[in-house]
């Protein structure tokens, strides 16, 4: 199966971005109010500048202290974001998600953001998928 299709299954297509200058206690009520556990950091809603966690606040919390949630979201986005593309196959994008150790990644075409994948993304998927699975074998036992 190929992303596209995960992004189309999807409940929402709306990807939250948030601005680079934006503040961090401003990313944090956006992580609470669409109940995500990162956004997209984008000037311009489109193009992928980095990438913000829960992670990524509390690492600095752990380091700066709570000054971190003054500073602008800039200062602490991860810069070298792992990106896939609507074409790539969900066995490619798990093995990333596991070499890489993130939990979301932007989906993007021709320089343009479409969506994001979450790890939960693809675990609903996979639990789709055996259940599926499971639902053939018993059918098909039943009919022996």
């Amino acid at each position: 199966m190929h992303i596209t299709e995960i992004l189309a299954r999807k409940a929402s297509s709306e990807v939250v971005t948030v601005h680079p200058d934006s503040g961090v206690r401003d990313l944090l009520a956006l992580l609470a109010q669409y109940n995500i556990g990162a956004a997209v950091v984008s000037s311009d809603r489109s193009t992928v500048e980095g990438i913000v966690s829960e992670r990524d606040v509390v690492r600095r919390l752990d380091t700066d202290g709570e000054r971190i949630l003054d500073q602008p979201v800039g200062t602490i986005m991860t810069r070298v974001v792992a990106t896939c593309t609507g074409a790539d196959t969900v066995d490619a994008l798990m093995a990333v998600m596991t070499e890489k150790r993130v939990r979301h990644v932007p989906v993007v075409e021709e320089g343009e953001l479409k969506g994001v994948i979450s790890i939960g993304d693809l675990v609903k998927h996979r639990i789709d998928e055996l259940t599926f699975e499971r639902d053939q074998l018993e059918g098909y036992l039943h009919q022996v």
